[in-house]
């Protein structure tokens, strides 16, 4: 493995806080009519579709309230450095915009951290908020009953595949495999019969982020046991869960992925920007037989995304991903989304909600949610059929819903997260055994939770 460069800690906060500075400016001096919102920008300069959507929800805005402004404010990084950037930006009013893009994973840490505002007496009055559905509304519902955040969509995963890949292994082209051994052996019979492509990607390490948590660990996490338990967190006792054969079944999946070289090279699967390759170049390329990953994938296939790829419903398959034994239910997708969300050091926060509607009308959703092949979380919006026929694929992601599971995004989880992702970096590389990065794990989770675990 090719070596990475690191900063020291406090090298690190230094820059990542003038980073954020520099992008964001002087909240401060900010008018009182402009507001200012960030967002992640995407680290690939062709696919530029919240910018769009954004510059269009501006001149709206702009437009229906005179003498207003709204000013853009974006961070381009990958996953984990917009977090650490946009986590610098909220402890201060000088650099808070009014108006931040958060991850649902994420939002709880940072309303425990006070960054956030609660926005109840915004949502009593607006009634379009009758239309989000429940599990969404819940997404950004803090543990004191407050909401922090407005959903602009969730998500589902399942398995892509190339279908001209799969035809020359001899594998079928309506594959859908009953556990996971058919998976593993879908990968092996491509590693046997087609080289130069790669296998089976399943996203891992810490520099992959919560990708490798979500699309990957979870993926399989979720899938161990009986659907209706959750394998991370006890909801009882209000424990984190240690020590489980879960755990080391899911890893034990991992470990088998790159030590078959089932996955690909190791060097590239630690490469943070390593999703981007995936979607813009190796599976337009037929470079990737089996994907594990999200519904979103098509938004940078699309008409002037940058990766048009007109052709990609023909050439790519949709399984689910099933359960470890084909037990009940059979399938398993988790489920995120992000939201807007207004600081507690926001300068203009009425300002911030009032956009905030303006993205959230039904027809603005909706072409959100078509633009970033997002799942709809309105109803009005999943009911209708141009919604539902808009692009392919849509339907048997949200039928996923019924199927999927959500992280446990209590104000530990960011760190159990990193800690899910140093377990599977160690199996990666071939660092640690399977017992060995489980056990590390579990003295992690006593860490990050303050010893807050149940053995099981």
């Amino acid at each position: 493995m090719p070596v990475r460069p690191t900063a020291t800690p406090l090298l690190l906060a230094t820059l990542l806080t003038a980073t954020a500075l520099s992008a964001c400016g002087s909240g401060s001096g900010s008018s009182p009519d402009t507001v200012r919102i960030s967002f992640k920008q995407s680290t690939d300069n062709s696919i530029r579709v919240m910018d769009t959507y954004l510059g269009q929800m501006k001149k709206e805005f702009e437009k229906a309230n005179p003498g207003k402004k709204v000013e853009l404010v974006p961070i381009k990084a990958p996953d984990s450095e917009y977090y650490t950037k946009l986590q610098q930006m909220l402890r201060s009013p000088k650099t808070a915009p009014d108006l931040v893009y958060e991850d649902t994973f994420l939002i709880n840490s940072d309303i425990t951290s006070g960054y956030l505002k609660p926005l109840d007496a915004y949502l009593d009055k607006w009634p379009d908020w009758n239309q989000f559905i429940d599990t969404a509304k819940s997404a950004a519902r803090a543990q004191d009953g407050k909401t922090y955040g407005v959903p602009d969509g969730t998500d589902t995963r399942g398995l892509w595949f190339d279908k001209g890949v799969f035809q020359k292994a001899g594998l079928p082209a309506d594959w859908q495999p009953k556990n996971w051994d058919d998976v593993l052996s879908a990968a092996r019979t491509i590693k046997r019969k087609v080289p130069g492509v790669v296998p089976l990607n399943v996203y891992t390490g810490k520099p992959a982020g919560e990708a490798a948590t979500m699309q990957g660990f979870e993926m399989l996490l979720y899938g161990t046991g009986d659907g209706k338990t959750d394998p991370m967190y006890d909801a009882g006792s209000k424990k984190w869960i240690t020590g489980s054969q879960a755990f080391k079944d899911a890893l034990t999946f991992v470990e088998t992925v790159y030590k078959e070289k089932l996955g690909p090279d190791v060097s590239d699967a630690l490469d943070p920007n390593y999703g981007t390759t995936v979607r813009g170049e190796l599976l337009p390329k037929g470079k990737i037989g089996i994907d594990l990953d999200g519904s979103w994938l098509p938004q940078d296939w699309q008409q002037g995304a940058g990766h048009e790829w007109p052709e990609w419903s023909q050439k790519l398959g949709l399984a689910y991903m099933p359960t470890q034994h084909g037990q009940a239910p059979g399938k398993v997708s988790m489920s995120g989304g992000w939201t807007w969300a207004i600081p507690s050091k926001a300068g203009n926060p009425d300002l911030a909600f009032k956009f905030v509607e303006t993205m959230q009308t039904k027809a603005n959703a909706q072409k959100w949610y078509i633009a970033n092949s997002g799942i709809a979380v309105r109803k009005d919006v999943a009911s209708d059929p141009a919604y539902i026929q808009a692009q392919p694929g849509i339907k048997f992601f949200t039928d996923l819903v019924a199927s999927t599971h959500y992280r446990p995004a209590y104000p530990a989880y960011p760190k159990v997260s990193t800690a899910v992702q140093e377990a599977m970096e160690g199996v990666t590389t071939g660092d640690s055994s399977v017992d060995k990065a489980a056990s590390g794990y579990d003295e992690e989770l006593k860490t990050a939770t303050d010893g807050q675990v149940v053995g099981k």
